[in-house]
C-alpha cells in the first residue's frame, strides 16, 4: 500500500465512511497483505460490488449476510487479519442509512469494536464521496463529520475540470484534508492530492492557457 500513502505497520486500520460503495475497492492497488471487512451490510448488492474489486485487487474480503450486524463484520475482519498477519485493513462502512442517529450509532459501534482489537483503531477515518454529484457530496460529508471524526477525503469520477470545485469547496467548508482523487472507476485510476497540480489542472498555468 505504498503507493496510496497509508503507514507500513502491520495492523494499520484505516476504516472507510463510503457514500459511493461501486469505486471504493477499485481505489485499492494491492502489493502487501489486505484484508477488507464487508460492513455496509444495508445496501443491497454492496457486498456483491465490494467483492469483484477485492478479488480483482487480490485483497481478502470478510462477509457476512446482507443485514448483519456491520460491527460484527468489522470484528471478524479484523480478528481475521491480525491471525493472518495482514499489513493494512480497510473497513467499508454504509454511505447512508434510514436517518442520522442510525448511522452515528453504526460508526460509533464499529469503531468501539475496532479498538478492542487492536488497540488505537481506526487510525484512520476515509470519507469517501462521488465528485459528480455535485451538492449532494457536500450533504454526505456534513452528515459524516456531524457522526464521526472524519480524518481525509477521498473524491472520485472527477474525470472532467468542471467538476474540480467539488473538492476545493468540501475541503475547505469542512477542514479536512484531500488524500487522493479518483479520475474513473479503473483500479489504476486514483491519483494522490497534489494541490498544486490540481489547480494548475483548474485554472491554468497562468500562461494565458486554459
Amino acid at each position: 500500500m505504498q503507493s496510496l500513502g497509508f503507514v507500513e505497520t502491520q495492523g494499520y486500520v484505516p476504516a472507510f465512511a463510503v457514500a459511493d460503495a461501486m469505486v471504493k475497492a477499485a481505489n485499492v492497488e494491492i502489493v502487501k497483505k489486505v484484508w477488507i471487512g464487508a460492513a455496509d451490510t444495508f445496501r443491497a448488492a454492496a457486498i456483491d460490488q465490494l467483492k469483484v474489486w477485492a478479488d480483482r485487487a487480490g485483497a481478502t474480503m470478510i462477509r457476512q449476510e446482507m443485514g448483519s450486524d456491520p460491527a460484527s463484520v468489522a470484528f471478524d475482519t479484523l480478528t481475521s487479519a491480525k491471525a493472518n498477519g495482514a499489513d493494512v485493513v480497510l473497513i467499508d462502512t454504509a454511505g447512508r442509512l434510514h436517518n442520522k442517529i442510525n448511522l452515528m450509532n453504526e460508526l460509533t459501534k464499529i469503531r468501539n469494536v475496532m479498538g478492542k482489537v487492536i488497540p488505537g483503531a481506526p487510525h484512520e477515518v476515509m470519507l469517501v464521496l462521488d465528485g459528480s454529484t455535485g451538492q449532494n457530496a457536500f450533504e454526505q460529508a456534513r452528515q459524516f463529520t456531524q457522526a464521526t471524526q472524519v480524518t481525509s477525503l477521498t473524491i472520485t469520477k472527477l474525470d472532467g475540470t468542471a467538476k474540480g470545485g467539488v473538492v476545493i469547496g468540501i475541503s475547505d467548508q469542512f477542514h479536512i484534508p484531500v488524500r487522493y482523487i479518483g479520475i474513473g472507476e479503473g483500479i489504476d485510476q486514483l491519483r494522490i492530492f497534489d494541490r498544486k497540480e490540481f489547480v494548475k489542472a483548474l485554472f491554468g498555468d497562468g500562461s494565458g492557457q486554459s
